[in-house]
């Protein structure tokens, strides 16, 4: 009998479970449906993410400016350093983290499901939102000075529309949601900078809140009040920018750290992006605070009989490691943002110094949360290379309850760090030393993974595939980006180097090196078991190589550039610096090329790859005894917990699981 009770798999526009492909494009409760749109969408942003950098780095090509210079004052170059690098945290490493988090910790845990499944349903579709919120920012504008523009609004809103009838009427619901999508960005670049009224504004904000609270219940049964409810948001963020913008069209140019007072600026040189980028950061901030909830709540409650907490897989551990530093930072985050859009709408003072804020104020209440935000983005990488690592040496990991403890360290360390960004700020020698001494002392909890993992590793029969190449390389990359780190520690080396490209090689290192290495290994290592199928090994060893050389050709050579004093985001640099910019530009374009073979091996794969057995690597934890894919409620009958998920050695032999129908339907209710 299962843990969850459910009403069936279908109430009304609810769905649990997925059969077929339109299954994933509306509201569904199944952790494993949300975990695949997690991915899906994440992906998608990452490719984004990745051409706004092959634009970069073509600009980087030579030290002159190429991409022009239509607006004044770099902007164009400016948008795109900064939306690179907000669609990198915000819409893909972060998401990605959590659609493997959805998918396997339900499982891991011995539970059938999230224990709120409605709200991790309503996680999803918030990110969704606030990533349609974001993207739009490239979007609006006058569209009286942009006939193609305007044409193209016309076109979506009228597309917009008719799926949205079609699809309410129909109770068809991915048309729904992409009607939505479309009516979305047409509104937006129609709407663009106009006189509307403020109390329109609040009138569509109330009925948003109404929406959402009490006809929505947060995206539980009445699923089309909530739907409504996000359409009349965006009108209400379109409203916002109509009445109060005075900028510029485009997206954000601020950085992706939104400093003030560029940032909360309302001249003819501030975008009218910059708005919607800190709206979108708040909705994001959302979803994540949603997401944390629930994991924290799945780990506490729904264990299987006889897990206890020193049986955990260590993936388990990462990601409630990093639920406590969402919960903590969050709400920081969100809070600087709302004070920085009033400055920016309403002329509120609270950053702006020439009008008495304190930007310094803004700097140190924006790294409170992003520095624990490095940790939010790596620690489930961490967890993922844990479990790969045993599995595929056959050995029991080293130390289980010192990497455990570790990632708890540094969720506790991570919240007392943040100001080693702020090196050059002029605070307080003794606040220096402080900051310094614990920079250097988070080192010691992430060294004790790197250790265990060796020894993990050490004697081990290891299996040599791409799931191990890219853990092996998540483990090279972040011991150099670690080592970077402790030197960025230091005061006098940080004032050095601060600003310069020594920073951006550093957490490429710690992000792509560490966490996109990670994530491109346990896709591999867990694709069998999502899809039933095996990957293609060849394509898989193609990608790490080019993954591989193209990385380290980008990335190595910036550390030279910040030595010797090249800052970050310029468009225009010395002449000396050229070659090696080059140097990294063609690195970065083979990196650009390395997500090829990994994007044809997820689609050929899934569709005519071999098939695979519910344990193709012998593992010992939860999710390897089950079927591939897992049922819709994860297993025939709740598990009973026996042993740790790495006691190899001991007598226990992997289970061979015996393959179960992909989806089972779930039996409706017996009549009273």
């Amino acid at each position: 009998m299962s843990a969850h009770a459910h009403d069936g798999p279908r109430k009304g526009m609810i769905l649990h479970g997925g059969t077929k492909l339109s299954d994933y494009f509306i509201f569904n409760t199944d952790h494993k449906v949300i975990g695949i749109q997690y991915f899906i969408t994440s992906v998608f942003f990452f490719m984004i993410g990745g051409a706004l950098a092959m634009l970069i780095r073509a600009e980087l090509l030579t030290p002159n400016s190429d991409l022009g210079n239509y607006l004044g004052d770099g902007y164009e170059y400016n948008s795109l350093f900064t939306m690179h690098g907000s669609v990198m945290i915000f819409l893909w490493v972060i998401p990605i983290l959590a659609a493997f988090a959805n998918y396997l910790l339900p499982i891991q845990v011995g539970a059938d499901d999230m224990a709120f499944p409605k709200l991790n349903a309503t996680s999803y579709w918030t990110y969704f939102l606030g990533s349609v919120v974001m993207m739009a920012a490239f979007f609006v504008g006058r569209p009286a000075e942009q006939p193609l523009l305007w044409n193209i609004a016309v076109a979506l809103v009228a597309i917009g529309t008719i799926m949205m009838l079609f699809g309410t009427f129909r109770v068809v619901g991915w048309m729904q949601m992409v009607g939505i999508s479309l009516l979305s960005m047409g509104v937006f670049i129609l709407w663009g900078p106009t006189a509307a009224a403020g109390n329109i504004t609040i009138l569509l904000t109330v009925l948003t809140v109404l929406m959402f609270v009490i006809g929505g219940r947060f995206g539980t049964e009445r699923t089309s009040a909530y739907v409504l409810g996000c359409s009349l948001l965006i009108l209400a963020l379109c409203n916002l920018l109509g009445g109060a913008s005075l900028g510029i069209p485009g997206a954000a140019a601020g950085g992706w750290t939104a400093y003030p007072p560029l940032s909360a600026s309302q001249t003819a040189n501030a975008p009218d992006g910059q708005t919607l980028w800190i709206i979108a950061v708040y909705i994001l901030g959302m979803a994540s605070q949603l997401g944390a909830i629930n994991m924290i709540v799945t780990v506490a409650r729904m264990r299987a009989p006889g897990l206890t907490m020193g049986r955990l897989p260590l993936f388990v551990w990462t990601v409630l490691a990093q639920s406590i530093l969402v919960i903590g930072g969050t709400p920081v985050l969100g809070g600087t943002g709302l004070a920085l859009l009033f400055e920016r709408l309403y002329g509120m003072t609270f950053f702006t110094p020439a009008d008495g804020g304190s930007a310094l104020t803004y700097q140190h209440l924006f790294w409170f949360y992003s520095h624990p935000a490095v940790y939010i983005m790596v620690l489930p990488a961490m967890g993922l290379i844990s479990e790969i690592f045993p599995i595929l040496s056959k050995k029991p990991v080293f130390g289980y309850k010192a990497i455990a403890g570790s990632s708890m360290g540094i969720t506790f360390f991570g919240f007392l760090v943040w100001g080693h960004h702020m090196f050059t700020s002029g605070m307080s020698p003794w606040l220096l030393m402080s900051f310094m001494l614990g920079s250097m002392a988070i080192g010691v909890p992430t060294g004790i993974k790197i250790f265990n993992w060796i020894a993990t590793l050490w004697g081990g029969k290891i299996t040599i595939n791409s799931p191990m190449l890219f853990a092996l390389g998540f483990l090279a990359m972040f011991v150099i980006g670690g080592v970077s780190g402790i030197m960025l520690a230091a005061v006098p080396f940080d004032l050095h180097v601060h600003d310069t490209y020594f920073v951006v090689a550093h957490f490429h290192y710690v992000l792509f090196g560490g966490t996109v290495f990670g994530v491109y290994g346990a896709t591999y290592f867990w694709f069998p078991k999502v899809t039933g199928r095996m990957y293609n090994e060849p394509l898989g060893i193609i990608h790490w190589v080019l993954n591989f050389v193209g990385f380290n050709l980008a990335f190595l050579p910036m550390h030279w550039l910040g030595m010797m004093g090249m800052a970050r985001r310029i468009g225009v640099y010395p002449e000396e610096f050229q070659y090696v910019n080059q140097l990294s530009s063609f690195g970065a374009f083979l990196l650009g090329i390395a997500a090829v073979p990994w994007l044809i091996n997820l689609v050929w794969s899934a569709y005519r790859g071999k098939e695979a057995v519910g344990n193709p690597w012998g593992g010992l934890s939860l999710e390897w005894q089950t079927s591939s894919p897992p049922p819709i409620e994860n297993f025939p009958e709740v598990p009973t917990v026996t042993h740790g998920p790495y006691d190899y050695g001991k007598g226990i032999k992997p289970p061979i699981v015996e393959e179960l129908p992909a989806f089972q339907p779930i039996p409706a209710p017996a009549a009273d």
